[in-house]
């Protein structure tokens, strides 16, 4: 974890968790001994800081190139370990930095659906196969995890739950098939997975 992530995540971390009313559910299944890709649902763009605050290791995040066009913005963003990805277009180079960082030991956090999708059941979205062909080509596990709210955005005020589901190892989406197929199946089983626990975790509002 670099200083500056570590420093503004306990500058702010407290103040944003107090705004957005944000709880951690199961944090105790965080694991700090591999590379892992984290994969949530989408809804809003603070879903980023909601990730951040539920886990205790640095999280990496791919941010949208135009981010890093405007001086302030991209000097934050580096600084926090994000790096451009262009969302428009096959982005060749922003994969194959995912997969170095993950195979060097870093913690990728990647949204399975690629766009927000607030206020829709998320099993009625698209998941993209990224998320699959870049685990099967770092070897490394995914942590499920759902964002829930009650009206279906994380908002300012509004409570929202972290939940944090279990490891699945690389041995567990290992699909007899190949290819985009496989890529395919890998990322519907960890979307899956996300749902369920938005579904299965009870939440006392």
């Amino acid at each position: 974890m670099n200083k500056f992530y570590r420093g503004t995540k306990r500058l702010f971390g407290g103040l944003f968790k107090l705004l957005f009313r944000i709880k951690v559910i199961n944090r105790e299944k965080e694991v700090f001994d591999k590379p892992f890709i984290v994969c949530a649902n989408h809804t809003s763009l603070m879903d980023v800081v909601a990730l951040v605050i539920a886990f205790k290791g640095q999280i990496r995040f791919m941010a949208k190139k135009e981010i890093f066009k405007v001086p302030v913005l991209s000097w934050f963003a580096k600084s926090m370990g994000a790096f451009p990805v262009d969302r428009k277009n096959g982005d060749v180079a922003a994969i194959k930095k995912t997969i170095e960082m993950l195979k060097n030991g870093d913690k990728v956090g990647i949204f399975p659906q690629g766009t927000r999708c607030p206020y829709v059941n998320p099993r009625e979205t698209e998941v993209k196969d990224g998320v699959g062909m870049i685990s099967s080509r770092a070897g490394v596990g995914i942590v499920p995890v759902y964002i829930k709210t009650k009206k279906g955005k994380l908002k300012l005020f509004h409570k929202t739950r972290v939940i944090i589901g279990d490891y699945i190892p690389p041995e567990q989406l290992d699909f007899d098939a190949t290819g985009k197929e496989k890529y395919k199946l890998m990322a519907h089983h960890v979307f899956d997975k996300i749902c369920d626990l938005g579904e299965q975790t009870e939440i006392k509002w």
